[in-house]
């Protein structure tokens, strides 16, 4: 056994304790910090499958912004008092979800070993149409060329999910400003590491958007990350959560799908179909998208952390 196949046997159980310890924890801080690591975890897996793509993604929005929404989540709960607990399952009930994990568990085991070798793959295809894109990038094309229509409605998801996230919000409330986040009184390490990591971490996202067309990266993990800086802006009290009905804003979260959509449009008169992109212009109207929905989420996963209104508009 070489020693690359120890350290992923070892990365293997090292998952697989931190998500049984995620489960197992009691208290809710306990368990978001395990899901923050598994999530950290999951990401060096993805690196060892040759997956950058899936890792940067993973880091940012499974560790990073959901993480932070967990522990803002947490936080608010105890400010209301938290939860009432719940009876314990009875152990019938325990062994009949043991029983089903390890059932599907063994499901999904043997679909994977059935699978034929080597196993059926488009990449080929997609290899073939990629200079057509003028990309280098081949997540990058999949994802804005082929299938641009599934890749819009997950933006638009985004953009459902923070209208469903204000319409929370008290009816005198509406158009007002979401509850600040973090301390009244940030500690001075907290203003230390947010005025050192935000301008390098603008730095990051903006490089990962530009490299994303021929290497991995792009829109959503250079959004994700432009997101996490903003929102330690906000935790440590350098800004304050804006207003909802304030248009920048409104603009903000409408540009990237509707970008998107007119781009699709357009190409009904381009280039002959839907979402088709015309010969050789291909690379810029798919930088053009890019740009705007990288916008779209940098404004959108703040605005889910911050939650409803919670401060009545101003006058």
């Amino acid at each position: 056994m070489s020693v690359l196949q120890v350290l992923d046997l070892g990365l293997a159980i090292l998952v697989l304790a931190v998500a049984c310890w995620t489960i197992a924890a009691r208290e809710v801080f306990s368990a978001v910090v395990g899901y923050v690591a598994y999530g950290l975890l999951l990401s060096i897996v993805w690196i060892r499958l040759y997956a950058p793509d899936v890792a940067l993604t993973e880091a940012a929005i499974g560790s990073g912004v959901t993480g932070v929404l967990l522990v803002t989540s947490a936080a608010r709960l105890r400010g209301a008092g938290g939860v009432v607990a719940a009876a314990p399952p009875a152990a019938s009930e325990r062994f009949l979800a043991a029983a089903l994990a390890v059932l599907v568990a063994a499901a999904i085991a043997a679909v994977v070993l059935t699978l034929p070798e080597p196993a059926p793959t488009l990449a080929p295809e997609a290899r073939a149409g990629l200079p057509a894109t003028g990309l280098g990038n081949p997540v990058t094309a999949v994802l804005i060329a082929y299938r641009s229509f599934d890749t819009m409605l997950e933006k638009i998801v985004l953009l459902l999910a923070v209208v469903g996230v204000w319409s929370l919000a008290p009816d005198r409330y509406w158009g007002g400003a979401p509850a600040p986040l973090g301390r009244a009184r940030p500690e001075g390490a907290l203003l230390f590491l947010d005025q050192a990591l935000v301008p390098l971490g603008i730095l990051v996202g903006i490089h990962i958007f530009w490299v994303g067309a021929d290497e991995p990266g792009g829109a959503f993990q250079a959004g994700a990350i432009l997101a996490a800086m903003w929102m330690i802006v906000m935790i440590a009290r350098l800004s304050a959560p804006p207003r909802v009905g304030a248009r920048w804003l409104r603009l903000a979260l409408n540009a990237g799908p509707a970008i998107f959509l007119a781009a699709g449009i357009a190409g009904v008169g381009m280039a002959g179909n839907f979402f088709a992109y015309p010969a050789g212009f291909a690379k810029p109207i798919i930088l053009f998208i890019e740009a705007f929905m990288l916008l779209s989420i940098a404004v959108t996963l703040p605005m889910l952390v911050a939650g409803p209104p919670r401060r009545s508009p101003e006058p």
